[in-house]
Order: C-alpha cells, then sequence, then structure tokens
C-alpha cells in the first residue's frame, strides 16, 4: 500500500504516518516542513499546497493507493480544491479529515451522517461564511463544508469524510486537555461545570489515525462521525484527570447558569464544557460498524499526561492560548460561591 500523507508531522498526521510504517506501508509526506519533524521511514517531500508548481511536482511523484489530508483545517476550499485537481490523477482515493462543525444543526441537534451540511462553494476564499450570534453555525464549518465539497468534485465515490468532534491524546495542539491536567496538578478546589454526570465524547488521536487507515484501504467513500460511542462522564473525566496527576484537589461543581452569569466562557476558558443540547450528542455507529476502536478515556488522560510530563508540546499554536480560565478569576468565582453557601 502506497500513501500520501498531507501534513504527517505532529499530532493526527503524525500518527496516521506512524501506524500506516508500522503496517508496512510506502509512505510520502508532503509539507513546509515548518512545525514537527518527519518521522523517521517516510519520503519527505518539502512544498506548500497552495502553489501550483509544488503540488505539481508532488504529482510527479506518484501514484499513491490513497492520500490522507490530515491538514487542511488551516485552509480555505479554494486551497483544498486546488490540491484535490492537482493530485487527481496520480491518487486512487482521498480521506480527508474533516470536522462535525460542517453540520448545519451543530452543536442543537443530534447528528448522524444523514444530517443537512452547511453550503459553501469548492472556490470560496477564507472570507466565505459567517458565525451566529450564538456561536453556531460557524465560519469554520461553511469553510470545512466547502473543502469537502471541493473533495467530492474531484474523487465522487472515491473521497472519504472523516468527521471528528474533538480530538485528545498525546501531542494535542489544542490545549483542551492538557489545561484540566495541568489546572489538576495545582490542587485545591477545581471550578467544574455541572452536571458531573453530563457524557462528552472526545476521540483520542491515536484511534482517528488507525480508522483513517482503514479507510485509506477500504473499497468505498462516504462520510463518518468520530466521536466516542460511551464518552465518559465530566465527573469521572475530571476525577481520572486528578487521579493521574496525584493531585488533592477536588471538583466544585457549578450549575450553567452559575458560571455563565460569572461571565465564564463556554468551551475555552472551561475546555469541552458547552450547554447546547447536541454539541455531545454525535452518532458515531456507522463508523463504528466500519471498524472504528476508541479506547478508554481514561488510558487517552493517562497517556497525555505521560506525554506532557515528558515532551511538552510539539508545536506553538495559537489555540494553545485559548483554553483555561485564568487563575485569579476562578478564585474570585469560587470565593463568590462560598461566600453565599
Amino acid at each position: 500500500m502506497r500513501i500520501l500523507v498531507l501534513g504527517g508531522t505532529w499530532f493526527l498526521g503524525k500518527c496516521v504516518v506512524e501506524g500506516a510504517l508500522l503496517r508496512g506501508w510506502d509512505v510520502t509526506t508532503f509539507s513546509r516542513g515548518q512545525s514537527g519533524r518527519d518521522v523517521p521511514g517516510v519520503r519527505a517531500v518539502r512544498g506548500d499546497r497552495t502553489e501550483v508548481g509544488d503540488l505539481n511536482r508532488l504529482a510527479a511523484q506518484g501514484p499513491w493507493d490513497a492520500v490522507i489530508d490530515t491538514s487542511s483545517s488551516e485552509f480555505p476550499p479554494r486551497d483544498v480544491r486546488l490540491a484535490a485537481q492537482a493530485l487527481r490523477d496520480a491518487v486512487a482515493r482521498w480521506v480527508h479529515v474533516s470536522t462535525v462543525s460542517v453540520y448545519a444543526g451543530w452543536p442543537h441537534d443530534r447528528l448522524t451522517e444523514g444530517s443537512e451540511v452547511l453550503e459553501c462553494p469548492s472556490d470560496a476564499d477564507e472570507s466565505f461564511g459567517y458565525t451566529g450570534a450564538d456561536g453556531s453555525p460557524t465560519k469554520y464549518g461553511f469553510q470545512k463544508a466547502g473543502g469537502e465539497r471541493a473533495v467530492a468534485e474531484a474523487f465522487g465515490d472515491g473521497a472519504v469524510f472523516l468527521r471528528p468532534g474533538v480530538i485528545l491524546g498525546p501531542g494535542e495542539y489544542v490545549g483542551r486537555l492538557p489545561w484540566w491536567l495541568n489546572r489538576a496538578g495545582r490542587g485545591g478546589p477545581v471550578l467544574a461545570p455541572a452536571p458531573a454526570d453530563r457524557i462528552i465524547q472526545p476521540v483520542d488521536v491515536r484511534d482517528v489515525a488507525a480508522f483513517a487507515l482503514e479507510q485509506a484501504a477500504a473499497g468505498s467513500g462516504g462520510a463518518y462521525n468520530l466521536a466516542h460511542p460511551e464518552g465518559i462522564g465530566f465527573g469521572d473525566f475530571l476525577l481520572a484527570c486528578l487521579a493521574v496527576t496525584e493531585s488533592d484537589g477536588h471538583p466544585v461543581w457549578v450549575e450553567p447558569e452559575v458560571l455563565i452569569e460569572h461571565g465564564v466562557r463556554q468551551w475555552t476558558e472551561l475546555p469541552l464544557w458547552r450547554t447546547h443540547a447536541g454539541v455531545w450528542s454525535v452518532d458515531s455507529s456507522k463508523a463504528v460498524a466500519a471498524g472504528l476502536r476508541c479506547r478508554p478515556l481514561t488510558e487517552t488522560i493517562t497517556d497525555t499526561w505521560a506525554w506532557l510530563r515528558a515532551d511538552g508540546r510539539p508545536v506553538d499554536h495559537p489555540r494553545w492560548a485559548e483554553h483555561g480560565i485564568a487563575s485569579e478569576k476562578e478564585a474570585k468565582i469560587l470565593a463568590a460561591l462560598a461566600s453565599t453557601s
């Protein structure tokens, strides 16, 4: 099996490459070489996927049985279209890592692969789309929907769309799980979003990578939602963070309306917390039937803490700084709550 990975040097792309090499596949990666390091054993091609000349030079080094695109989140639809068209004759199959944000109903509604997808043309630039007043839909979702359309136009039934929600695990660059682990490790009272039994559905990066490789070798196209089929309760998630960091901390569960009253931003200041009914109601049964296997999220938490202690973070990324409530703000809220109890 010969595959091309667009990206391939950090987080999901790195996991895809490592998994492919373990299977004995021939792996080519295409990147600018600015983030992360090449995995030993790959044929690394340097270039910019927004430049026709670089893409044509890459295509000449094919053919490949499949391409796995792990880097499209940084590019508007027209650039995804440019790459898909340039590689159309060099690749038999395109596995495209997208997002649940392409759905018009996210995060309000329960989602299946049959849910309505946002409309965006395949030649749209980065200005297309908008973010709604309540945070949905998102401009990001429109952009990724346009990227999917670009791949579908070029590859038809040879296109596979993977739509994860939140991906966690060793090497995470966004900073959601790392923030919770670092916060747990500091101990003391930890501001926590009630209810404790609220199920969340993040998936481990290694499980997403394994499924992407299975789809690269499969014979059919289509879309798959990637969300943990069992999930984990927020309380169990936080307790696992406290346990693995050997912390003396304890959660202080606060109702959503109280957190909002105190100006706590959903999704970022308390990562993974959002009140919308559909944010963690993603049906992944189609992917499970096709071979998605998700490890217990307690394993993801343990392995991410081990990675943090050993390596830290793989690349500097602006989203890392977006996550986590300031310790002064958290302390002020906890003090205010204690004074009224």
